[in-house]
């Protein structure tokens, strides 16, 4: 299984960004998927997830501003990062659930795929 995430980049504070992560070697739609993050010194953070029945979660401090979605037929999950602050700069990971048919995940031991991070980096 593969997980390829991109997107990030550079952004001024307030701006936007579109994270992608394709996926091969598992048809994911039955999966559930996830986002997280982390920053230099910093532990994970959960940002996002979605369930295969497309339910989401939103870590506390992404609510409002980031959007979780699929398109099972690219086999592909997306976050849109919307108001972007500077506290978002972080290496951020795609991963997909080791269960099938289950409501979005939080934790990152539910995940058993993980990719090689995209970076995003908020400027003031």
């Amino acid at each position: 299984v593969q997980l390829v995430e991109s997107g990030g980049g550079l952004a001024q504070a307030g701006g936007s960004l579109r994270l992608s992560c394709a996926a091969s070697g598992r048809t994911i739609s039955n999966n559930a998927m996830g986002w997280f993050r982390q920053a230099p010194g910093k532990e994970r953070e959960f940002v996002a997830a979605i369930g295969w029945t497309r339910d989401t979660r939103y870590g506390d401090s992404v609510k409002g501003r980031f959007t979780i979605s699929r398109d099972n037929a690219k086999n592909t999950v997306y976050l849109q990062m919307n108001s972007l602050k500077q506290e978002d700069t972080a290496l951020y990971y795609c991963a997909t659930a080791s269960a099938t048919y289950v409501d979005a995940r939080v934790t990152w031991p539910e995940y058993d795929y993980w990719g090689q991070g995209t970076q995003v980096t908020v400027s003031s």
